[in-house]
């Protein structure tokens, strides 16, 4: 049931937030120290993952791994591309940011 609360809420915070698509850019704004949650799919490469999973750490960004595909997590997303990695800058009118909070306790 989480799982799908954490989906309903990614797909909010796309919809009224700010939210960026694509492992340069979580790179980027994960090197800079920028974002409130750093999202990869369960497709991503594993030195991908492992490298942006480090750099969150660094930063102090939360980071999800995500159990959807890169075309699963597009789609949850309402995009028409596969989604490897996203950064949620603004989480607008959802909750996404308790979520991953309440998971991690």
């Amino acid at each position: 049931m989480a799982a799908l609360d954490f989906e309903n809420e990614l797909r909010r915070a796309v919809d009224t937030g700010k939210v960026k698509f694509g492992y340069r850019n979580a790179e980027k704004n994960a090197l800079a120290g920028k974002g409130k949650l750093l999202v990869v799919s369960a497709g991503i490469p594993k030195q991908r993952k492992e490298r942006l999973s480090y750099l969150a750490r660094l930063s102090g960004i939360p980071f999800h791994e995500s159990k959807k595909s890169p075309l699963n997590l597009g789609s949850v997303c309402g995009k028409p591309f596969p989604v490897s990695a996203m950064v949620v800058f603004e989480q607008g009118k959802s909750r996404v940011l308790s979520i991953k909070s309440q998971k991690k306790q």
